[in-house]
């Protein structure tokens, strides 16, 4: 089972990285989410995921790929019109941990050059792909950009997590100021598509509001 929430001994290893927002909600009345999603855009599916928020008037992040940018600057674009929020997610959407830290910093700045001046308005985001990423490299990152990294990872990429049980440990784990990552690929597809409107749904009708980071 690929459902992950993150472990609190992990934040406080990593406390420079963003994992949730939970500080901001000690109000009784502050009631937020930050949908975010990683690896497009690409055809049909951002289309669709944009065509749900639209529906339901929220935002989301969307860390995108910097080849995927190249190949479809149009989706990337209807991002940026649909008041999104973008993140880099590296080029080549690759593996910290497997890739010496200079070639790593390279690929994060050649998806840089895809973004639009916009974009870097407010402190740069990145995250990384997989979720792995060196020490040293974080170091080489953080006066560039905000980390940001999740408390929940919805687990919508694997193909054998059912879509009910997906959803439903996904609204389990939420509480206020949760960072949860959707994924706009392939291989979520299945997942995503029955997961994210009723989970945006259900929240909704709890009173709950859909920020951007």
């Amino acid at each position: 089972m690929n459902f992950f929430k993150t472990p609190s001994m992990l934040k406080r290893i990593y406390p420079s990285l963003v994992w949730d927002k939970f500080q901001d909600a000690d109000c009784p009345e502050y009631k937020k989410i930050y949908l975010t999603f990683d690896d497009g855009p690409i055809p049909e599916l951002t289309p669709w995921v944009l065509q749900v928020l639209k529906s339901w008037q929220v935002y989301g992040t969307f860390f995108c790929v910097g080849n995927n940018i190249h190949q479809h600057p149009e989706l990337y674009q209807a991002l940026k019109d649909g008041g999104h929020r973008v993140g880099n997610h590296t080029y080549n959407h690759i593996n910290g941990w497997n890739t010496e830290n200079f070639s790593y910093l390279r690929n994060i700045l050649q998806c840089e050059e895809l973004l639009s001046p916009s974009d870097m308005s407010q402190k740069k985001l990145f995250r990384p792909p997989y979720g792995k990423i060196k020490l040293k490299q974080i170091q080489q990152l953080l006066p560039r950009y905000q980390i940001i990294m999740w408390d929940i990872l919805s687990g919508d990429f694997d193909a054998d997590f059912n879509h009910d049980a997906c959803l439903e440990r996904c609204i389990q784990h939420t509480r206020p100021g949760t960072i949860i990552i959707f994924h706009d690929n392939y291989k979520a597809q299945k997942n995503l598509t029955y997961v994210l409107p009723r989970y945006i749904e259900h929240f909704t009708e709890q009173g709950y509001t859909f920020g951007v980071l």
